[in-house]
C-alpha cells in the first residue's frame, strides 16, 4: 500500500471521529435552573418565663484548715512521769483534761524554801512592829523639837519598809514557786482534737519544747475564692445582716448525697496570687461531729479541698434563664408574631447554671432554646404547640 492511499485512510478515519463527537455533544440533555419561590419557617423549641425573687448560689472550690491550731508546750522543764492515754494522734480531749504530768519534786522543794521565807520575812515584821511601838514612846518624850529627817529615824520608818519589802518580795516568790509547780500538770487549753504527740514518759522537756499538736473541736474554717464582682452579693457579720449560709460538698469522701452547712464569716484582705480573686473564710461548727447528737456526720479532714456553694443576697424581680440560651454579646433570641427577635439583656447576676436578667425581656415573651445555624433579626420561626416548654427550674 503506497503513501497515499494511508493518508486517504487516516483522512476519512479523522472526519468520521469529528463527526460522531459532534453528535454526542449536540444530543445531551441539559440542566434548567429554577429558583425557590417560598421561605420555609425554621422549626424551633420556645420556653416561657416570669419575673420573680430568686437566691443564687455560688459555687467555689475551698481548702479546710482549723480555726485554733496550737503546738503544745511546756512553761517548766523536767521528766515527763505521767501520761494520758487521750494524748495520742487521733484522740479527743476536752478543756482542762490533764495531758503530761512533769516530775513535781524539784518544784515541791522550791515552794516549800519560799514558803520558809515568807514565813521568816512575816517574823521579821512583827519583831519591826514591836520596835515600832518602843519608838513611837520615844518619839513623844522629844515632843516637837526633832526635824523631819529625825523624826522618821526615830520612828525607824525605813527599817519598817524595808522589813516591808522583804516580805512582799518572799510572797511573790511563793507564788512564783506555786505557779512553776501548778505548770508541771499540761492540761488541754480548750477542746481538742490530737494530731501529733512528740513525748512518752521519761522524756526529758525544757520550756517551749513542742510536745505535740492540737486542735479546736468548735470550728474549722474553709478558705475559697470567689470572684471580685461577686463580693457585693454576700452577707457577712459584719453587715448587720444574717450571714450567707453555706452547703459544704466532699463527694470523694462523704459521697454525692452528704453535705455539712456552715455559714460566710470573714473577708481576707487580700487578693489570691495567682487567681486575683477575693478570698473568704468559711467557719463550719462542730467540724468532727463530736458535739452531735446526730449520728453519722461527716467529719471535715484538714487540707482536704471541698466543694462550697454560698447563697448569695436575694435578688428581687428578675427573670431567671439558663446560661445556655444567653447569647452573643449579652443576647437572647425571643418569637414574636412568627418572627425571630434578638434582644440584648442586662444580667443582674450569673451563677454556674442560670443567669439573672433584670431587664431587656419581659414575662410575655417566649424565649427561644433551640440553637439555630442561621440567625437574623426577623426570620420567619414556627413553633408546635406541643413544643413549647416552660421554666420550671429549681435552683440545684
Amino acid at each position: 500500500m503506497d503513501w497515499k492511499k494511508t493518508l486517504l485512510i487516516s483522512f476519512i478515519i479523522l472526519l468520521a471521529g469529528s463527526a460522531i463527537t459532534a453528535l454526542i455533544f449536540n444530543t445531551e440533555p441539559t440542566a434548567s435552573r429554577s429558583g425557590a419561590t417560598q421561605q420555609t419557617a425554621m422549626l424551633v423549641n420556645v420556653t416561657d418565663v416570669e419575673r420573680a425573687t430568686h437566691q443564687p448560689t455560688i459555687r467555689a472550690m475551698g481548702t479546710v484548715e482549723p480555726a485554733q491550731d496550737i503546738v503544745l508546750s511546756p512553761r517548766v522543764g523536767g521528766e515527763i512521769t505521767r501520761r494520758s492515754d487521750a494524748f495520742t494522734p487521733g484522740g479527743y480531749v476536752q478543756k482542762g483534761d490533764v495531758l503530761l504530768q512533769i516530775d513535781p519534786a524539784d518544784y515541791k522543794n522550791v515552794l516549800q524554801q519560799r514558803q520558809s521565807e515568807l514565813r521568816q520575812a512575816l517574823a521579821d515584821l512583827n519583831l519591826e512592829m514591836g520596835q515600832q511601838r518602843a519608838a513611837q514612846k520615844e518619839y513623844q518624850s522629844y515632843g516637837d523639837t526633832l526635824s523631819e529627817q529625825n523624826k522618821q529615824l526615830v520612828l525607824r520608818k525605813p527599817q519598817l519598809e524595808s522589813v516591808q519589802s522583804r516580805v512582799e518580795s518572799a510572797r511573790a516568790a511563793v507564788r512564783q514557786a506555786e505557779l512553776a509547780l501548778e505548770r508541771t500538770t499540761i492540761r488541754a487549753p480548750f477542746d481538742a482534737h490530737i494530731l501529733s504527740r512528740n513525748v512518752n514518759v521519761g522524756s526529758q522537756v525544757a520550756p517551749g519544747e513542742n510536745l505535740g499538736r492540737l486542735v479546736g473541736l468548735d470550728t474549722f474554717w474553709i478558705e475559697a475564692t470567689v470572684p471580685v464582682s461577686q463580693l457585693r452579693w454576700l452577707s457577712f457579720p459584719d453587715d448587720n445582716r444574717p450571714q450567707s449560709k453555706v452547703i459544704i460538698r466532699n463527694q470523694s469522701a462523704w459521697g454525692p448525697n452528704t453535705t455539712r452547712e456552715g455559714h460566710l464569716y470573714k473577708l481576707i484582705g487580700s487578693l489570691e496570687g495567682q487567681t486575683r480573686m477575693a478570698r473568704v473564710l468559711i467557719a463550719v461548727p462542730d467540724p468532727y461531729g463530736y458535739h452531735s447528737d446526730t449520728p453519722g456526720v461527716p467529719n471535715l479532714i484538714i487540707g482536704s479541698f471541698v466543694e462550697v456553694r454560698i447563697n448569695t443576697k436575694p435578688l428581687p424581680d428578675v427573670i431567671r434563664l439558663n446560661r445556655d440560651y444567653i447569647r452573643d454579646e449579652e443576647t437572647v433570641w425571643t418569637m414574636e408574631e412568627g418572627k425571630l427577635r434578638i434582644k440584648e439583656v442586662d444580667i443582674a447576676f450569673n451563677d454556674a447554671q442560670y443567669a439573672y436578667i433584670s431587664s431587656g425581656i419581659d414575662e410575655d415573651d417566649q424565649i427561644v432554646t433551640t440553637n439555630l445555624s442561621t440567625v437574623a433579626d426577623g426570620a420567619a420561626l414556627r413553633v408546635a404547640e406541643s413544643d413549647t416548654t416552660s421554666t420550671t427550674n429549681t435552683t440545684p
